[in-house]
Order: structure tokens, then sequence, then C-alpha cells
């Protein structure tokens, strides 16, 4: 599970588009809290120390706020420049301890199938509910030894102690399918202009008819 991460946010009470390229021209980047059926509050976090958090998925954030008070929160929506990549603005749901939360983790496969197999990953994160502070970083899914055929649900994954599925049961996870060898593609690939040769013939044959 994943330790909590402290971010100490300052006040923020400009909006629009020439207030938030101000805040990140000084290396911040504009925020807002949601939840609690409270309103909104708009922050402004460090621009380092908030991409270094967000690099993991459902990061736990403490968030100090001015005056002392602290909020914890997952980020909820993180919106990023289409070309530099860099975080422009960032929503935050505010949780409290021992809620549960329904996220999506990210699926990490482990071990080695039997050789010459192909695996067919369905799936690259997994919908679970799980409390606000015991969310996993990742779910592991062994395909040790597993030959082709072999497939794993959704609901066959393994998941760590008070973590529960959210998504579709049946849906496909992991799916282990024979490879095409080598050999089978240039045999493949030379019946197939074999078959191009002898229609372009038979159209020529027309032809002079």
């Amino acid at each position: 599970m994943a330790d909590t991460i402290n971010l100490a946010a300052e006040a923020r009470d400009e909006f629009g588009k020439g207030a938030s390229r101000r805040i990140r021209r000084q290396h911040k980047i504009p925020a807002v809290l949601h939840g609690r059926g409270d309103d909104p509050i708009h922050i402004t976090l460090p621009g380092h120390e908030t991409m270094l958090a967000l690099r993991q998925a459902n990061a736990l954030l403490s968030v100090g706020l001015p005056g002392g008070e602290e909020k914890l929160a997952l980020p909820k929506q993180v919106q990023r420049h289409p070309v530099r990549h860099t975080i422009e603005h960032v929503d935050l749901l505010i949780v409290r301890r021992g809620e549960r939360v329904v996220v999506s983790v990210p699926i990490v496969l482990v071990g080695e199938p039997v050789l010459n197999v192909l695996v067919n990953q369905g799936l690259t994160e997994l919908s679970v509910s799980a409390e606000a502070t015991h969310i996993p970083a990742q779910i592991e899914i062994s395909v040790e030894g597993l030959d082709v055929g072999a497939q794993i649900l959704a609901g066959e994954v393994a998941l760590p102690s008070g973590v529960e599925l959210a998504d579709d049961p049946e849906v496909l996870v992991v799916g282990i399918n024979a490879s095409v060898g080598v050999d089978e593609m240039l045999e493949a690939g030379a019946e197939e202009a074999a078959e191009a040769a002898e229609g372009s013939e038979q159209d020529e044959e027309s032809a002079e008819e």
C-alpha cells in the first residue's frame, strides 16, 4: 500500500487562463479540492513535488491548507499539456480514512508462460473498491507456466486483503494464444504470393481470349 504524500498548498483567488498561466510560470500548479458536500477549495500546489507525487497511480495526498487545516485527497483528474505533457491543472477528491472508494489500479504481469506463446493482455487496469488509505499501488497477476488456451478473468484475479473487484468478473484480463513462428509466417507469405501469381496468370489468359 502507498504511503501518504504531503503537499503544502497556497490559497488561490485568481481564476481564468491568464491567472493559470501566471501560476505555471512560477513553477506551481492550479488545483481544486472537491467533495464532502462542501464548496470547492481552489488552491495552488508546488509544481515539482506535485509532479513527482502524481507519477504514482492513485497517490494518497495530505494537502496542507493555509491556516493549518489538512485534507486527505486522491487525484480525480489530471490535465496535461498535449505536447510537453506537463501538468496544467489537478482536480482532487477529498476522502476520509476508512472510506471506501472505487479506483482503477494498474495491472502488472509477472512470471513467464511456456515457450512460443503469445500473451494477450485484455486489461491494463482493474477497477476495484478499497479503503482510501489502503489502495494497492498495483495488482500483480502471474502468468507463470501458462499454456495456449489459458485465460484469466477479472473474477479470478487474487486481490489484496480488503480490496474488492468493481469490474465485470467475466471480462478477460489475460489470454494465452499460439504464437506464429517465423517458419509459419514465411510459409504463409509464400502461399499468398503463389496464389497472387496464379490469379495474375489467369487474368492474363482471360485477357488474351
